[in-house]
């Protein structure tokens, strides 16, 4: 059994800390016309990264997560982080061709064309409770198969959690059957 000692939710009067005041916007990156909500100044802070991994924890701690999926690359980030905290194993998602055992592949759709995500076949294992983690749900795209190669290895899907949630791009109608707990909201 892990220990939660000296743990500080970051909850000040009860609410929410407003975490995106730590992130940064950059106008036309990665091409013109998008705006990259970055997280490396959330990150670089530790007392700042530890509260958001601690206020996600909470969310979750009541959960019995056995397994944290993190999605590749910034994820790994998050998702490592949160499943220190929770005290459950963490299992990385990668982009084809990245992990070195036997995986399950599935593809998914991107602006311009589609690519895949692989995961290894003992990753997880039937009946796990599992919590997918990435740092931003965007379009949904890439945690929709993240999903999908979940349910196939028959985890039990308890949430889906971010840093950062892009609402106009509506990924979360994507998994609407996955309930998405986010810190941070772009309209």
């Amino acid at each position: 059994m892990w220990e939660n000692n000296h743990h500080n939710s970051g909850l000040v009067s009860g609410a929410p800390e407003d975490f995106s005041q730590y992130c940064r916007d950059v106008p036309d990156f990665p091409k013109k016309g998008i705006i990259f909500r970055d997280i490396t100044n959330l990150l670089k802070n530790g007392p700042v990264f530890k509260r958001a991994i601690n206020q996600l924890a909470d969310h979750y701690i009541l959960e019995g997560i056995d397994t944290v999926v993190s999605i590749e690359a910034r994820g790994f980030i998050i998702g490592s982080a949160l499943a220190h905290h929770l005290g459950s194993g963490m299992v990385p998602v990668r982009k084809k061709g990245k992990l070195p055992w036997r995986v399950y592949r599935k593809s998914y759709d991107l602006e311009y064309g589609q690519d895949q995500l692989e995961v290894h076949q003992d990753g997880i294992e039937p009946g796990q409770n599992v919590l997918i983690v990435d740092d931003v749900i965007a379009t949904g795209g890439t945690v929709e198969a993240v999903a999908k190669l979940v349910k196939e290895m028959k985890g039990n899907i308890i949430g889906a959690a971010f840093l950062i949630e892009l609402e106009a791009l509506k990924g979360k109608e994507k998994i609407k059957d996955i309930p998405v707990y986010s810190l941070i909201k772009y309209c």
